[in-house]
């Protein structure tokens, strides 16, 4: 096997070995870190290398990573959950603004329309008192043809 392809195909496992403990640790890179440590400190253990303390002191710092991975899903989840929250009381807000000022505009019509009757009813009824008082004083007579 020749230098170069022997480096191409430790690059590759590196790469996977990478891929490996980012895909497990769910994209952090610290808790890929502490996963790569740990299983470092078992297999150190395992060819007697190191101490059992060790292996246990990075099996804690692997669950402290996944606690702070949780953490952070949660906090994510909360904030988008409060998102959804406030994008529904911005619709209610203007769903009830629309319905206000809709209730507002049939308002104003129908005091207009009363408005308008109300005018339409006092000049009729003053006309009518006009020609009556006129026709008191000997005011002038309907050009309508009419007596």
């Amino acid at each position: 096997m020749s230098g170069g392809r022997l480096w191409q195909i430790i690059g590759g496992a590196g790469v996977l070995g990478v891929g490996y403990y980012m895909y497990n640790a769910g994209g952090s890179p610290k808790a890929a870190e502490k996963r790569f440590e740990a299983d470092a400190a078992k297999a150190a253990n395992a060819v007697g290398l190191a101490g059992k303390g060790k292996e246990v002191q990075k099996q804690g710092e692997v669950t402290m990573a996944d606690a702070g991975k949780k953490a952070d899903q949660l906090f994510q989840d909360a904030k988008s959950a409060t998102s959804k929250v406030d994008g529904k009381l911005e619709a209610y807000r203007k769903d009830a603004e629309a319905k206000l000022e809709s209730t507002a505009k049939e308002t104003r019509d129908s005091a207009n329309k009363a408005i308008n009757s109300f005018d339409r009813n006092v000049e009729a009824k003053a006309s009518a008192a006009k020609g009556t008082v006129n026709s008191w004083f000997g005011g002038s007579k309907p050009t309508d043809g009419s007596k």
